[in-house]
């Protein structure tokens, strides 16, 4: 989280990231039937990596390649599937064509970042 603290001085509770892979997993909690468990590598603001890669459950139907916004909290992927008992640490909750930050606007082409004035 080294460059977001400039952003967002406060506790993050989404992170960008970019998703590197997939798992496969033939037995799992019955809760998670039907939906795929991503690697995912958080990014800073500018796409360089920052941290180590995480297991993300996938609420958007994001793809390998994707830029996606990760919930850190715990508590997404029970919103995102309505059953109350799933509880995943990192949950992708969108794919991301751009975003905004002070100003200055990211856009997403192929997995790449470039900046843009708004």
């Amino acid at each position: 989280m080294t460059m977001w603290k400039e952003y967002c001085p406060n506790r993050l509770v989404v992170k960008i990231a970019r998703v590197v892979g997939n798992l496969i997993s033939t037995i799992k909690d019955e809760s998670f039937y039907g939906y795929k468990l991503m690697i995912v590598e958080f990014l800073n603001p500018d796409g360089t990596p920052d941290g180590k890669r995480q297991i993300a459950f996938d609420a958007a139907r994001a793809g390998i390649g994707d830029i996606v916004l990760v919930n850190i909290d715990g508590g997404a992927a029970n919103m995102f599937t309505g059953d109350k008992a799933l509880i995943a640490d990192w949950t992708i909750c969108g794919v991301l064509d751009s975003f905004t930050i002070n100003g200055r606007q990211t856009v997403i082409k192929h997995g790449k970042f470039f900046e843009e004035e708004t």
